[in-house]
């Protein structure tokens, strides 16, 4: 039984940064992703991580602000976000797949999702 919580979000002035994160229950060793949603707008990849860790992947709106890694002592998965924008502005949502792949960059290809948590960032 996989479950994912996010927590970390909050308001932050352009430019600031915040850290997400995702703890998850069950099977740890998921394919992982971070996805945000704003309001009127389709879910957006925003970044991968692979079963071990080894592929990180980054939309190209976030590459070079973004960092995500996994910790699997800690059963967590993190986004640290730098250079916040307010387009950043939307509930991030970490979510999980069971599938032998890479990263997936589609929200239909994972299975499992956490509820959300808001992230604010004001201009």
């Amino acid at each position: 039984q996989v479950q994912l919580v996010e927590s970390g979000g909050g308001v932050v002035h352009a430019g600031g940064s915040l850290t997400l994160s995702c703890v998850v229950s069950g099977e740890t060793r998921y394919i992982m992703g971070w996805f945000r949603q704003a309001p009127g707008k389709d879910r957006e990849f925003v970044s991968g991580i692979s079963r071990i860790g080894g592929t990180r992947v980054y939309a190209d709106s976030v590459k070079g602000r973004f960092t995500i890694s996994r910790d699997f002592p800690a059963n967590l998965v993190r986004l640290r976000m730098d250079s916040l924008k307010p387009e950043d502005t939307a509930v991030y949502y970490c979510a999980s797949d069971d599938q032998n792949a890479g990263v997936m960059r589609s929200a239909s290809s994972y299975e499992n999702w956490g509820q959300g948590t808001q992230v604010t960032v004001s201009s």
